[in-house]
Order: C-alpha cells, then sequence, then structure tokens
C-alpha cells in the first residue's frame, strides 16, 4: 500500500491523481462537466455529475497505475458550493449551487442594511457576500417546497463539494467536513471552532443539517467495498486553496501563495494568529492539523483562468488556451487595452456582487491579440489588488516571492506579467498541480506514508522564477489605468 488517490473536484471538471511513495505523480485522468445557469448571475452543477465524473477518473486513474494499491484518498474541492440532499435516499433537493452564484445579493444587502455584516465577521473571518455558502443554503431552504420543515425535522443534510463526496464514497455512512470547507461557509467560528448557533438562528439554517468538522488530515470512513475493489480509508480533506497552500509548502508565516484556477486566490500564512483584515480581504483558516488552526488572509478573485474560456467560449477568438499566449504577444504595443472580467461580479478587495465586466480603450484596430493580452494582463493587475490589501493589513511592504500554481501559472507571458505589475519575483514550483499534492501529502501523511512537515517543504522544487522588468513609472502608469477601469465599471 505505497500509493495515495488524490481526488480533485474542481469548478469546471474533475481529476484523479495517484502519487507513488515519493509524492510522484504516476497516473491520472480528468473529466469536464456542464455548467449551468438558469439566470443571469445563476451558476449550478447537477450533484449527480460531480459524484459521477468522481467515481469515473478513480477507476480510470487505477486501471491506468496498472492496478496501484492505495493506501488512502485525499479529497480537495472546489469551495463555497453548495448542495442539500436526503439523508434516506441520498438525492439531492436541488442542484448544487456554486460559489460563483450571485442569486442571494439581495439577501445580503438586506443583511448588511441590518448591521449583521459585523457580526458575520468577527466569527467566520468572512464578509457579507453571495460568494459564501451560508446565504445559499438559506436560498434552498426558501426556494425549494418543503425544504424547511424537512430540514427542521432532521431529514435534510447540507454539505460542501467534500462532504457530497464522502457521502457517496462511504455509502451514507458519514456526513463530514474539514476546517478549512467549513470556514468558507459564513457559518462556522474559526475562533471557537464550532458551527455558530447566532449566525444559523438568523439565516433560519437548522444545526442538525450541518456535517462534523474535523481536522485536515483526519479519518473521513472508509470507501464502500463495490467502488474499488475493498474499502480505501479516507484521511485527507482540504478545500482547494488550502490544499495548494500546503501543496506549496507554505507552512512559515508571511509565506505567500497565489492559485490560478478559474478564478485566481491568493493565501498568506500568518500563523497561530488571526488577522482582521481592514481592507476587505478575508481571515480563513489555512489549514488545521492535530486540533490546531493555522490562519491565513486571502484576497480571492472570481475570474482568472475563466477569462481564457470566455475567450474560447464566448467571444470564439481561441479554439484552445494555449492559443492565447502567442496571440497576446502578437498584440499591438501602442494599445492599451483594459479588460476589467468582473462576469459575475468582483470580489477582493472590492466586493461589488452587481457590477458586471467591462472593456476599455478600443480602438478600430483592437482585435483577438489585444483582447488576448488584456485578458492575461487582467489578472495580474487583480492579483496587485490583493497583495497591495494584504500588505496594508500586515503593516508594512512585504517583499516576500509569490508562489503561483494552477493552470495559468503555465503560462511565461501571464505570469512575467505578473512579476512586472506587482515589482516582486514570482516562482513556478516544478509541480504545477500543488493542489492535488496538498490533498495527497494530508492523507499520506496521516498514512504514515509521506514526511512530516518539515522534509516535505525541504522537497519543493522550482521550475522558473520570473524576475520584474517593467521600469516604475510604466508600473505606476499602467496600473493607475487599471484601477480608473476598475472605478468606471463600478460606477457603471
Amino acid at each position: 500500500m505505497t500509493h495515495i488517490l488524490a481526488i480533485d473536484q474542481g469548478t469546471t471538471s474533475t481529476r484523479a491523481i495517484i502519487f507513488d511513495g515519493s509524492m510522484t505523480a504516476i497516473a491520472s485522468a480528468q473529466e469536464e462537466f456542464p455548467q449551468h445557469f438558469p439566470q443571469s448571475g445563476w451558476v449550478e452543477h447537477d450533484p449527480a455529475d460531480l459524484w459521477a465524473t468522481t467515481a469515473a477518473t478513480c477507476r480510470a486513474a487505477i486501471e491506468k497505475s496498472g492496478g496501484a494499491q492505495i493506501a488512502a484518498i485525499g479529497i480537495t474541492n472546489q469551495r463555497e458550493t453548495t448542495l442539500v440532499w436526503d439523508r434516506k435516499t441520498g438525492k439531492p433537493i436541488h442542484n448544487a449551487i456554486v460559489w460563483q452564484d450571485r442569486r442571494t445579493s439581495g439577501m445580503c444587502q438586506t443583511l448588511k442594511a441590518d448591521g449583521f455584516e459585523e457580526v458575520v465577521t468577527d466569527r467566520t473571518g468572512l464578509l457579507l457576500d453571495p460568494y459564501f455558502s451560508g446565504t445559499k443554503l438559506a436560498w434552498l431552504l426558501d426556494h425549494v417546497d418543503g425544504a424547511r420543515t424537512r430540514a427542521e425535522a432532521g431529514e435534510l443534510a447540507f454539505g460542501t463539494v467534500d462532504s457530497w463526496l464522502v457521502w457517496n464514497l462511504t455509502g451514507g455512512a458519514v456526513q463530514v467536513t474539514d476546517a478549512t470547507n467549513a470556514a468558507r461557509t459564513m457559518l462556522y467560528d474559526i475562533h471557537k471552532g464550532r458551527w455558530s448557533q447566532t449566525i444559523c438562528d438568523r439565516l433560519g439554517i437548522p444545526m442538525a443539517m450541518l456535517p462534523e468538522v474535523r481536522d485536515c488530515a483526519s479519518d473521513f470512513g472508509e470507501t464502500r467495498p463495490d467502488l474499488f475493489g475493498r474499502p480505501i480509508p479516507i484521511l485527507g480533506i482540504a478545500g482547494d486553496q488550502q490544499a495548494a497552500t500546503v501543496g506549496q509548502a507554505c507552512f512559515e508565516p508571511g509565506m505567500l501563495k497565489s492559485t490560478y484556477g478559474t478564478g485566481c486566490f491568493a493565501l498568506l500564512n500568518t500563523g497561530d494568529t488571526p488577522v482582521r483584515s481592514q481592507n476587505r480581504l478575508l481571515t480563513t483558516i489555512a489549514y488545521q492539523l492535530d486540533g490546531k488552526p493555522t490562519y491565513a488572509l486571502e484576497g480571492s478573485i472570481f475570474i482568472a483562468g475563466a477569462v481564457v474560456q470566455w475567450l474560447r467560449d464566448g467571444l470564439k477568438i481561441i479554439r484552445e488556451a494555449r492559443e492565447t499566449q502567442p496571440l497576446a504577444e502578437a498584440a499591438d504595443p501602442a494599445q492599451n487595452v483594459v479588460l476589467v472580467p468582473a462576469f459575475t461580479g468582483l470580489g477582493a478587495p472590492y466586493w461589488n456582487a452587481e457590477c458586471r465586466g467591462a472593456v476599455f480603450g478600443l480602438t478600430r484596430n483592437s482585435g483577438p491579440a489585444e483582447f488576448a493580452r488584456a485578458a492575461l494582463e487582467s489578472v495580474g493587475y487583480q492579483t496587485r489588488d490583493l497583495l497591495t490589501a494584504m500588505q496594508a493589513d500586515m503593516g508594512h511592504s512585504s517583499e516576500a516571492t509569490l508562489r503561483v500554481d494552477g493552470g495559468m501559472s503555465a503560462s511565461g507571458f501571464a505570469m512575467q506579467f505578473l512579476s512586472d505589475i506587482i515589482g516582486a519575483r514570482v516562482d513556478r514550483p516544478k509541480v504545477l498541480e500543488t493542489t492535488a499534492l496538498g490533498a495527497a501529502w494530508l492523507a499520506g501523511q496521516r498514512a504514515g506514508l509521506y514526511p512530516a512537515q518539515a522534509e516535505f517543504a525541504a522537497g519543493w522544487a522550482l521550475d522558473r522564477s520570473f524576475v520584474p522588468g517593467m521600469d516604475d513609472k510604466t508600473r505606476s502608469t499602467r496600473y493607475a489605468a487599471w484601477q480608473r477601469a476598475v472605478e468606471a465599471t463600478m460606477a457603471f
């Protein structure tokens, strides 16, 4: 039993990766699944798709590995996405409401007007925003026929995607989550380490619906014997951004990582001290081991890699994501096209759920190349917004190196512009899939297969460093143009 199976359930696809005893990926499988958009600003997934692609990719990866003997399973998942299902039948009462969904914007505004945001931030470290699970869950109870009555009778279970997968993997034997996913629900007191009765009461959520919260490396049950031929223990769970923080070995206070997937998420390790943001960042749990939480400041950008999908699926100016870089490199340097990709609102530090995307600086000569460049550059600008807020919260200008990962970090153009616009070194590791690696390490370390933190961190390997090549005047001028574009977008 020398292998670990990592399940990486993301926003647009599910992957299963098998790591050997040296934490090297030896086999993987991936499946995309449909996105559902019932109304403008609404985003849903079919829970059956999440489970079916998970089971299928796990079986495919095991087959590709030649029948590797799996010691344990680690799970990492899209966070905040909200599911409710019947405890007896396991049948969901509605599609999953995805983290990008903005349908509860009005509910959040009402709660803010009532002065409730201070309570939320004080206990959870979060802001009142449709992004988080709490108001999504309240919406389901209010809008699905009979849901509230059934929930109050103890018939319904709530979970984020990790809980839904564990429920199905174990045949309904366990309803659990880990501290990092719990911390993203807007229902969990990150200081006391328990669900908040005050917030649940205010949102009308019966606490009997909620899963048990455990450490990131813990016993989460065993898989049904029929799934993979024998029961396999599930020993690790972390939300995708926290798993990437672990996979990047950001174990020391002050270490910083940014993951570029569908969205972009930057986490700054603040150690055992939860730092209350004064700049509309989130205070969250980076990971929890042996009952001890390690905290982080987080900045969340809703649209990163998704802007490339928009170029492909919306504008249809590319067929594959890899075409974006040569297009961007061919853009007219005299044009300064700025794209604000607020397709589902703006995340940190603006938290404007109502604004939508905009493009500035178009000329008659603006074409696919200029759009591609503006799309890639928008990710760098948004990252600088986050890092500027983090520096203000920490009370000093950090020169810390930014560790990057995720699919978009493979773009040399995007990472070089990121380094240029933030004025700091950007390090890309040899293992880009650090999210899955983090989940694998949590499970493998719990299983006694993988080394402790210090040895794991020492094995972090650099692929390439990007260093700033832009002069200070150009950097300031271009960032000021971005800030004006954001202001105009929100004003519209």
